[in-house]
């Protein structure tokens, strides 16, 4: 399989490279009858856009979405959605200086060995130009996931060494979008922003960390033993460009617990089964128990920096590596909607599998 598809069910194919014509994906699967707004896709779409900040990367792409198939009257007609979004603002010539060089920590080698001919131009397939392709899909995912009550959010809760202490249950969701950071707590997001501007200045990068959350999930969802939910999760986490971890729950933290204080008790609420604690992530043996479903996802600093850089040509040789271009200082405030995609996309996926399970 060539690793361009996502899902079972709910299947989406992304296509397209950072300077080619277009990026755009076809989405499968999608129930007949669903409403699709195209401002709701162009909204998410926005907020991952490069050019939104003084703290991003400043290509300007206005990522404007054509929907080309499977929508009729603005509803779904149950048949392949076909979305593309047209590249606008290349500047092919500012890759030209590593056609034939390694940037360090980025894809180009790789790519060279695999294929035997890579495109060069902003990274070609690598690129983080894709998942705005991801994210457009993703649209309708959430869009369906409302439909059964499932919400669910992202926001950036690490930089650097910065990190918000405010656990996510205490996390007003509206707060999110208020700063460019995409840091609920507005006295942190300042902390955050300052360095993100104090570490372009110097011509680096730094990482960060992305905490998502779900709402409303059913009981039910994820599969026993290869597809766990969790495990999808994970795996879609890190298929996001710069993603180096994903946990769930307690994660690393609860293995300094013992079992009586990690084990969640369940009670009853009503007529509502649920646990007193979610040490659990609102997951256990791999399928949705109900509870709000957590998780962080780690980010690296971004590859490219704006310095001389020591590397090797295609032949070996010892070459220098240029910093050119237009790049983000820090990834995850653009990532923050490309987490809540995959996110939407996953629960999608599992949503409907679930439906063939009982009668």
């Amino acid at each position: 399989m060539p690793g361009n598809s996502f899902g079972q069910l709910f299947r989406i194919t992304t296509f397209g490279e950072s300077h080619g014509h277009s990026i755009g994906v076809i989405l499968d699967g999608c129930p007949a009858g669903l409403k699709i707004e195209i401002e709701e896709i162009q909204r998410d779409l926005a907020r991952r856009r490069p050019g939104q900040s003084a703290i991003v990367t400043q290509r300007d792409e206005p990522d404007h979405v054509e929907i080309l198939s499977g929508v009729f009257e603005g509803i779904a007609t149950g048949t392949p959605i076909a979305l593309t979004i047209r590249n606008k603002d290349q500047k092919s010539k500012d890759y030209s200086h590593i056609a034939d060089r390694y940037r360090p920590s980025h894809a180009d080698y790789t790519y060279q060995q695999k294929y035997g001919h890579r495109d060069y131009r902003g990274g070609g397939r690598s690129s983080a130009r894709e998942t705005a392709a991801r994210v457009a899909a993703a649209a309708i995912a959430k869009a369906f996931l409302r439909t059964h009550g499932i919400s669910l959010y992202a926001y950036v809760s690490q930089v650097g060494e910065l990190v918000m202490d405010r656990p996510y249950q205490e996390v007003d969701p509206t707060e999110i979008e208020k700063n460019i950071v995409r840091c609920p707590d507005a006295v942190m997001a300042e902390k955050m922003i300052d360095y993100i501007k104090s570490i372009r200045k110097e011509g680096d990068t730094v990482g960060g960390v992305i905490t998502g959350v779900i709402k409303g999930c059913p009981v039910g969802l994820g599969e026993p033993a290869f597809d766990k939910l969790h495990a999808d999760l994970g795996k879609a986490m890190l298929s996001i460009n710069a993603c180096k971890g994903f946990e769930y729950g307690s994660g690393f933290g609860g293995v300094s617990m013992r079992g009586s204080q990690h084990n969640d008790q369940f009670v009853t609420e009503g007529d509502q089964i649920v646990t007193r604690t979610n040490y659990s992530g609102g997951v256990q043996g791999g399928i949705s128990n109900g509870m709000d479903i957590y998780f962080k996802v780690a980010f690296k600093p971004v590859a490219t920096i704006m310095r001389d850089q020591n590397s090797i040509d295609r032949e070996g040789r010892e070459a220098t590596v240029k910093g050119k271009g237009r790049h983000d200082p820090c990834v995850v405030p653009r990532a923050v909607p490309i987490v809540e995609a995959m996110t939407a996309l996953v629960l999608a996926d599992h949503l409907l599998r679930s439906r063939a399970v009982r009668v």
